[in-house]
């Protein structure tokens, strides 16, 4: 693929894109999961941030059954 501003984009570039997507969202949910934890250790619970780290494993989870179911 060629884009006048930046020039060619090739495979390489591609997937740095995918696993920094990747490895970026993974970081959010451990923060997520951090503190989620770290209140639970103070007695409160923040329903918010188990929905956030509920949701980053079923997302993946799901995802990891799809890709093996279709490939």
């Amino acid at each position: 693929m060629k884009l006048p501003i930046l020039g060619t984009i090739d495979e390489r570039f591609l997937t740095h894109r995918l696993r920094s997507t990747s490895i970026g969202g993974l970081a959010a949910i451990l923060v997520a999961a951090v503190l989620f934890y770290y209140n639970l250790l103070h007695h409160i619970l923040r329903w918010d941030l188990f929905a956030i780290v509920a949701t980053g494993a079923v997302v993946k989870m799901g995802v990891m059954v799809w890709y093996r179911l279709r490939d």
